[in-house]
């Protein structure tokens, strides 16, 4: 039994007081878990783009103060009633979707979209009693989808948490909780892609990097990456891709120029930007017959997608993904063990390292579009 079980934590927290200021460093105080609940020591957390959205709070229901974060690793420090799973000590990666094992869509071969569990990034609190873990001086401070790890410890719900291999490195694995394996999954779980398949992959920063490596690991014999930026090539060339398209550089759109570099399309294809034009990209740049198309970036509300119905009818599929299709407790630990089988290589996307004191700087980097993963460490 730890010395801090049943106890509230005084510790340190990146705290947003307001929408798209700098964090500040505060001490906060942690409530013991609750039911199904388990407190997390988190020591190292990465940034990713989803905390950078909803941090500058562009159109969604902003909620403030809250502590973001949703990437990371850490070690159990104590366990709320009910919880068997785990224990004390356990190493943990956190994730912004969970897994309750109960309902209809987690008895499902087919999904992982947890009826409990699914990512909310509306809710600021925990589901058990409505209620904040965190508080500075009794005010409380909001959660932010369920795993708030810009905190040297935090409370998360228990399907939220895979327990993984001790002996993974958590300052590399962390990055698995998010958007690497979103990436990874959407191409081997969804996409499918043979040996010797064509592959486009649109949007070349940590994601879509991820699903050219989930096509490198396939076996895919071409794979085409577009991106906006051109300096983004040199950089995709270490995760597998072997051509690169700029769409501002041809007058057609770049589903024609693809269809004419591949003999009629491609065999997959995977979106991940979020942009509704680079989505009906994807789709119509399949090959007839047997094409697949992957959409993975997160479109803005009000998107529309638009293509003639005759793209469906001459066999071309279209398919979304959430969190590459792995179920977090389920599959996760798995996804660690190909790293540590050396068949999943993680460090090239880690580009940056940073105290958890200089944690604004990886706001900066994310901003600046520099890198792809910084590295936050918890104990400086």
């Amino acid at each position: 039994m730890s010395s801090t079980e049943g106890k509230v934590i005084c510790c340190r927290a990146a705290v947003a007081w307001e929408a798209g200021k700098p964090l500040v460093i505060e001490e906060v105080e942690v409530a013991p878990p609750q039911a199904n609940e388990v407190r997390v020591k988190i020591l190292y957390t990465s940034l990713c783009h989803t905390d950078v959205y909803f941090w500058e709070a562009k159109g969604q229901h902003p909620l403030f103060p809250r502590i973001y974060g949703h990437e990371a690793g850490g070690i159990v420090e104590s366990i709320g009633e009910g919880v068997t799973d785990l224990q004390p000590g356990d190493h943990v990666l956190p994730v912004f979707t969970g897994e309750c094992k109960e309902c209809a869509h987690c008895k499902s071969e087919e999904s992982n979209m947890c009826d409990l569990l699914r990512i909310n990034t509306d809710r600021g609190v925990m589901l058990n009693d409505g209620k904040s873990r965190f508080s500075i001086k009794g005010k409380p401070i909001y959660h932010f989808v369920g795993t708030s790890t810009f905190s040297e410890y935090t409370v998360i719900h228990v399907g939220c948490l895979a327990k993984i291999n001790p002996k993974a490195p958590l300052d590399k694995v962390c990055v698995l909780s998010c958007g690497i394996s979103t990436g990874l999954g959407a191409t081997l779980n969804v996409a499918k892609p043979k040996k010797g398949s064509t592959v486009a992959v649109f949007g070349m920063g940590a994601v879509g990097l991820a699903a050219a490596e989930g096509a490198r690991i396939a076996g895919a014999s071409r794979i085409i990456g577009v991106d906006l930026n051109s300096s983004r090539f040199e950089l995709a060339k270490k995760f597998g891709v072997t051509e690169f398209l700029n769409p501002k550089d041809h007058k057609k759109p770049v589903q024609e120029v693809i269809a004419e570099l591949t003999n009629g399309g491609v065999d997959r294809s995977i979106e991940c930007t979020g942009n509704v034009e680079a989505m009906i990209s994807a789709f119509e740049c399949v090959h007839d017959g047997w094409g697949v198309a992957v959409l993975v970036g997160v479109p803005h509300k009000d998107a529309v997608f638009k293509t003639h119905p005759v793209n469906f009818l001459n066999e071309r599929t279209l398919k979304g993904t959430f969190y590459g299709n792995y179920k977090p407790r389920t599959d996760i630990p798995s996804v660690v063990e190909k790293y540590m089988n050396k068949e999943l290589d993680i460090e090239k996307f880690i580009t940056h390292q940073l105290p958890f004191s200089e944690i604004n700087k990886a706001f900066d980097y994310m901003l600046k579009g520099e890198g792809l993963r910084c590295i936050i460490h918890m104990e400086e």
